[in-house]
């Protein structure tokens, strides 16, 4: 069945299910797959240890004018909500020292459902906001099915509808100038494609050391409430290795805080609580971005150089 619109009407069951390379986006094309290896195989490397502050959310505004105030402590790249309704997002934003808490040139990505999209766009047209930040991209997540953590259900309210708006938006913010085709070493533009697909693949094996080779692995698919395929959007898009993450809200046991190499997170419910400044910074400076790779700068796609007057593109 090609009309997968009537298939959701018939069966409910969402089209999204039917996407064949949704657990690897660049299967049948080899040069991405290489790009996609190598990305990570760097991040793995180079990417410090996971920090978590657990914070109650009228706390996190002052704590985070302490970092700056104290230690002069700021981010290359900040992302801002997860994926689970509970979050006072509009009230936050309004708050947080954004424009002190993000380098020059940096990267601000806030993620909203589509009922709180307004919110969101409110925020990013008052004119405080426009002035430091220039929106760049918008990001599209959209859950599995109806049964996934990440499915917005409280968004759609208690009335049955025919429709569901089941997919998380994502702004992405650029402060500073940065060009796509002169800044390969702050930017790697064009890697992944804006519309993210919940990948369904179990990525935790379950099988103990004792367990014959023979033996099928089974796999236990572990709740989060951010899918691993929006920490790597930000991940392979800059090069920066200083990233935190605040959550203004609880997520609950569902869908638990859990932490990230490379990155701060900031939230009332995360898993570990370990950060300090004074470590966080002496444990950074050394490497503030991520070496270059020939092999990835030959594969990644890049650009061209302009031969006339404006030598790149502003991103």
């Amino acid at each position: 069945m090609n009309n997968y619109t009537e298939n959701y009407i018939q069966t409910n069951e969402s089209p999204q299910k039917y996407i064949r390379n949704k657990e690897n986006t660049v299967e049948g094309y080899p040069k991405l797959q290489k790009l996609m290896d190598l990305k990570e195989q760097q991040l793995s490397i180079y990417s410090k240890k996971a920090y978590g502050c657990r914070m109650n959310i009228d706390k996190m505004t002052p704590y985070l004018k302490k970092w700056i105030n104290e230690y002069s402590l700021n981010f290359d790249v900040v992302m801002i909500g997860c994926l689970t309704e509970n979050q006072f997002l509009y009230p936050i934003l309004r708050s947080l020292p954004i424009d002190k808490l993000i380098s020059k040139p940096g990267f601000l990505f806030i993620w909203a459902s589509s009922t709180k999209i307004n919110e969101l766009s409110r925020y990013l047209n008052e004119e405080i906001v426009t002035k430091k930040f220039r929106r760049s991209e918008e990001l599209v997540f959209i859950p599995v099915d109806k049964d996934s953590c990440f499915y917005p259900g409280m968004a759609n309210g208690t009335d049955e509808s025919l429709l569901d708006k089941m997919q998380w938006h994502c702004w992405m913010c650029i402060t500073g100038t940065v060009r796509r085709a002169t800044d390969g070493h702050l930017i790697h533009c064009n890697i992944d494609t804006d519309l993210i697909l919940e990948n369904e693949t179990p990525l935790v094996s379950s099988n103990s050391p004792s367990t014959s080779i023979n033996e099928p692995s089974t796999y236990i698919k572990k709740n989060n409430c951010v899918p691993s395929e929006i920490y790597k959007i930000a991940e392979n898009f800059s090069t920066a290795t200083r990233r935190l993450h605040i959550i203004p809200g609880r997520t609950g046991m569902n869908t638990p805080v859990r932490l990230r190499k490379g990155w701060v997170i900031m939230s009332p419910d995360v898993m570990l609580n370990n950060f300090k400044p004074k470590d966080y910074i002496s444990e950074t400076k050394e490497l503030l971005n991520l070496p270059e790779d020939p092999e990835i700068e030959r594969l990644r796609p890049k650009s061209p150089i302009q031969k006339h007057k404006h030598k790149g593109t502003s991103y």
